[in-house]
């Protein structure tokens, strides 16, 4: 009997395997080097991370967002122009408003709002500054 032809077809299968074994070790190379891109990646995003959550106490915080009124703006002008603290009467006549008592209690009442937000800073009773 003739074995050569069995032989050659285990040869085949043999070439085949190893063909198919030598495209796998390149794709598990492959897909090793894109694993470790992948981890380190995660690891700089996780300094990124550490790094920006730790800078963020020393950040200046957003200004706080005005009320929607039309005086706000015009009330942080006046402080903005004045040289020291005003008075709700003082901001109340830069503003152009009659002074009455109604329009000096709207006014303080904006101007507390304002020390709320952090904003201004009640000095003395009544007296409002700029926050510095």
């Amino acid at each position: 009997m003739n074995i050569r032809p069995l032989l050659d077809a285990l040869d085949l299968q043999k070439d085949a395997a190893q063909a198919l074994a030598d495209d796998l070790h390149a794709q598990i190379d492959d897909l090793q080097t894109r694993l470790q891109e992948a981890e380190t990646h995660l690891e700089h995003l996780t300094i990124t991370r550490r790094t920006v959550t730790g800078l963020a106490d020393r950040l200046p915080a957003s200004p706080p967002e005005l009320p929607e009124h039309p005086d706000y703006p015009r009330i942080l002008a006046a402080f903005n122009e004045s040289t020291g603290p005003l008075r709700a009467k003082d901001v109340c006549q830069a503003l152009g408003h009659e002074l009455l008592p109604n329009n000096i209690e709207g006014t303080r009442a904006k101007l507390k709002r304002l020390v709320k937000l952090g904003i201004l800073t009640e000095a003395d009773t009544g007296c409002f500054a700029r926050q510095q």
